[in-house]
Protein backbone atom coordinates (compact mmCIF):
# COMPACT_ATOMS: atom_id res chain seq x y z
CA UNK A 1 0.00 0.00 0.00
CA UNK A 2 1.58 3.29 -1.06
CA UNK A 3 0.78 6.33 1.12
CA UNK A 4 1.04 9.55 -0.84
CA UNK A 5 1.81 12.48 1.40
CA UNK A 6 2.69 16.21 0.93
CA UNK A 7 6.16 17.48 2.64
CA UNK A 8 4.54 18.57 5.98
CA UNK A 9 6.51 18.37 8.68
CA UNK A 10 3.70 16.66 10.70
CA UNK A 11 4.02 13.78 7.95
CA UNK A 12 7.40 12.90 9.39
CA UNK A 13 6.37 13.43 13.26
CA UNK A 14 7.30 10.35 15.75
CA UNK A 15 3.39 8.86 15.24
CA UNK A 16 3.79 8.15 11.16
CA UNK A 17 7.20 6.98 11.60
CA UNK A 18 6.09 4.55 14.60
CA UNK A 19 2.90 3.86 12.44
CA UNK A 20 5.38 2.73 8.90
CA UNK A 21 7.57 0.44 11.77
CA UNK A 22 4.15 -1.37 12.45
CA UNK A 23 2.65 -1.55 9.56
CA UNK A 24 5.42 -2.96 6.74
CA UNK A 25 3.18 -3.12 3.89
CA UNK A 26 2.30 0.30 3.92
CA UNK A 27 5.20 2.80 2.07
CA UNK A 28 4.99 6.76 2.53
CA UNK A 29 5.80 8.78 -0.84
CA UNK A 30 6.33 11.98 -0.14
CA UNK A 31 5.64 14.09 -3.62
CA UNK A 32 8.27 16.53 -4.63
CA UNK A 33 9.31 19.67 -2.97
CA UNK A 34 7.38 22.44 -4.61
CA UNK A 35 5.28 20.24 -6.59
CA UNK A 36 1.69 21.48 -4.85
CA UNK A 37 0.37 20.97 -8.57
CA UNK A 38 0.41 17.37 -8.28
CA UNK A 39 -1.17 17.45 -5.19
CA UNK A 40 -5.03 17.33 -6.53
CA UNK A 41 -6.81 19.04 -3.38
CA UNK A 42 -4.79 22.44 -3.76
CA UNK A 43 -7.03 24.00 -6.86
CA UNK A 44 -9.64 23.77 -4.44
CA UNK A 45 -7.98 25.08 -1.70
CA UNK A 46 -7.74 28.14 -3.94
CA UNK A 47 -10.94 28.56 -5.45
CA UNK A 48 -12.60 28.14 -1.99
CA UNK A 49 -10.07 30.47 -0.47
CA UNK A 50 -11.31 33.02 -3.23
CA UNK A 51 -15.36 32.55 -3.09
CA UNK A 52 -15.66 32.18 0.46
CA UNK A 53 -12.49 33.47 2.93
CA UNK A 54 -10.46 36.07 1.09
CA UNK A 55 -11.41 39.70 1.89
CA UNK A 56 -13.68 38.66 5.04
CA UNK A 57 -13.45 39.03 8.44
CA UNK A 58 -15.89 36.65 10.73
CA UNK A 59 -16.87 37.26 14.21
CA UNK A 60 -17.92 33.25 14.83
CA UNK A 61 -17.32 30.01 13.54
CA UNK A 62 -20.63 29.31 11.91
CA UNK A 63 -20.18 32.04 10.31
CA UNK A 64 -16.88 30.53 8.70
CA UNK A 65 -18.62 27.34 7.95
CA UNK A 66 -21.55 29.23 6.38
CA UNK A 67 -19.62 31.06 4.40
CA UNK A 68 -18.11 27.88 2.78
CA UNK A 69 -21.25 26.41 2.27
CA UNK A 70 -22.51 28.74 0.37
CA UNK A 71 -19.06 28.86 -1.88
CA UNK A 72 -19.85 25.29 -2.05
CA UNK A 73 -23.23 25.76 -3.25
CA UNK A 74 -22.35 28.30 -5.90
CA UNK A 75 -19.68 26.47 -6.83
CA UNK A 76 -21.53 23.29 -7.27
CA UNK A 77 -24.27 25.39 -9.33
CA UNK A 78 -22.16 26.60 -11.32
CA UNK A 79 -20.04 23.59 -12.48
CA UNK A 80 -17.46 23.44 -15.28
CA UNK A 81 -14.60 21.22 -16.00
CA UNK A 82 -11.73 22.10 -14.17
CA UNK A 83 -8.81 22.93 -16.44
CA UNK A 84 -5.19 22.65 -15.13
CA UNK A 85 -2.51 25.06 -15.92
CA UNK A 86 -2.67 28.92 -16.20
CA UNK A 87 -5.40 30.28 -18.49
CA UNK A 88 -4.41 30.92 -21.86
CA UNK A 89 -4.89 34.18 -23.37
CA UNK A 90 -7.33 34.45 -26.50
CA UNK A 91 -5.15 35.42 -30.19
CA UNK A 92 -6.34 36.71 -32.55
CA UNK A 93 -5.76 33.64 -35.40
CA UNK A 94 -2.84 34.94 -38.42
CA UNK A 95 -4.02 34.94 -41.86
CA UNK A 96 -2.07 32.66 -43.89
CA UNK A 97 0.58 33.76 -46.44
CA UNK A 98 3.57 36.34 -46.55
CA UNK A 99 4.17 39.22 -44.18
CA UNK A 100 3.68 42.70 -45.78
CA UNK A 101 6.49 44.84 -45.64
CA UNK A 102 5.60 48.60 -44.02
CA UNK A 103 5.64 51.35 -47.19
CA UNK A 104 8.54 53.61 -46.27
CA UNK A 105 8.30 56.97 -47.82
Amino acid sequence: MYGIVDNLSAQRATDVLLFSLAHPRWEFVFQPTYAASLNLIEPWWKVLRSLALKGRRFQTWEDVCQAIRDATAYWNAHRHPFVWGRRRRHRPRRRPGVARMAKVA
